[in-house]
């Protein structure tokens, strides 16, 4: 993908407070793919991983340096995987030790303590509603403990794949001049009141432009910041579900 140097020249940077780390990355583009998590394809993931990396940058999000760490690891484990193998000098002599070994067992260790977590959140929340009932309201977070948890990589998956819709940068001779980010807040925020909940989709009119998904993307990674509005997915791979967060103070630390 093209760089996005247009974006009001790189100097509105956005800092998610609970940016997700490498590992996290990794199991997202594992899980995408349904790839096996003992056989990583290196040359593969590492692409992708690279992929995210520039998207990230061109987007002007804060990148930390670990993430920079996992990119020349992964790097490594693929120039010793297309290293040559010596010959066994005895013929019933095993293999050396598989160079992703080490990074299975990181993301497998990483893995259980992410599900284990969420299993303790999930049950901490189960607890706090036995003994309070709410008023019934019509609310987007009803049922929300039956959606599944939303990564920034799966809305920067979405977001790809909607760039990649419309031909990618066809439109990006707009600048956000012209088309704001705190114009496209407004717009998202207005939505959210006249609608309970809306897909990530909807926010995007059929004739949107490049640099109208950048400012409205970029907008809504500006209101998930502030906690002004939650994203969740009904299912695996399902659209991304937006919603207002009910916690209008921000405090909300799910």
């Amino acid at each position: 993908m093209e760089s996005l140097e247009t974006i009001e020249e790189k100097s509105y940077q956005i800092k998610l407070p609970t940016f997700e780390g490498p590992l996290d990355l990794l199991l997202h583009l594992i899980r995408d793919q349904e790839i096996d998590i003992y056989d990583i394809p290196i040359s593969q993931i590492t692409e992708q991983y690279i992929a995210y990396i520039e998207l990230m940058r061109d987007l002007n999000l804060d990148v930390a340096g670990e993430f920079l760490v996992m990119a020349a690891t992964l790097t490594h484990i693929k120039s010793r995987l297309l290293l040559p193998k010596p010959d066994p000098v005895n013929p019933d002599e095993e293999e050396g030790d598989d160079p992703r070994n080490e990074l299975v067992r990181k993301l497998l260790e990483y893995k259980i303590y992410k599900e284990t977590t969420s299993f303790l959140r999930d049950r901490e929340e189960f607890r706090g509603n036995i003994y309070v009932r709410e008023p019934a309201k019509e609310s987007a977070a009803d049922g929300e403990n039956m959606l599944n948890e939303t990564t920034l990589f799966d809305l920067l998956s979405a977001f790809n794949k909607l760039l990649n819709s419309i031909g990618g940068t066809s439109s990006k001779e707009i600048n956000l001049d012209e088309i704001s980010v705190t114009e496209k807040i407004n717009y998202i925020m207005d939505a959210l009141s006249r609608h309970v909940q809306m897909r990530f989709e909807d926010l995007f009119p059929a004739s949107v432009t490049y640099m109208e998904i950048v400012a409205t993307f970029m907008a809504l990674l500006e209101l998930i910041r502030i906690k002004l509005v939650k994203i969740k997915q009904a299912q695996l791979f399902g659209s991304i579900i937006i919603y207002r967060n009910e916690n209008k103070n921000g405090t909300d630390n799910n």
